[in-house]
């Protein structure tokens, strides 16, 4: 799997998480609370199958080891945001096409 490259801001945090230097400052009341949501959203208890084209599927391959992960994650990840509403459907726009967009917080 190919590695990512960092930037600058990037290298110096793993530097200093690899020293020992870099320390949360979370509570314990909002790590716990952090974890708990964490473990919740990364729970995998359903399985589904789906079909989608070769080229769709090769294109999800490519995007997800551009991100470093398998692609069932990114497929994954990308379902679930949009169910959270991390991406958004955007219906009918003026070509009569409909978009899937991110939105940013």
């Amino acid at each position: 799997m190919a590695k990512s490259k960092l930037d600058t801001e990037e290298q110096e945090l793993l530097e200093t998480y690899e020293a020992g230097e870099f320390a949360s400052d979370l509570d314990a009341d909002r790590m716990e609370y952090v974890a708990k949501a964490a473990e919740e959203a990364f729970k995998k208890d359903k399985r589904i199958n789906i079909r989608i084209s070769s080229r769709d599927l090769e294109a999800l391959q490519r995007r997800a080891l551009e991100e470093g992960l398998p692609y069932q994650s990114l497929v994954s990840s990308v379902l679930h945001k949009y169910v959270s509403g991390g991406l958004k459907d955007i219906s009918a726009n003026k070509s009569g096409q409909r978009e899937i967009g991110v939105r940013v917080k």
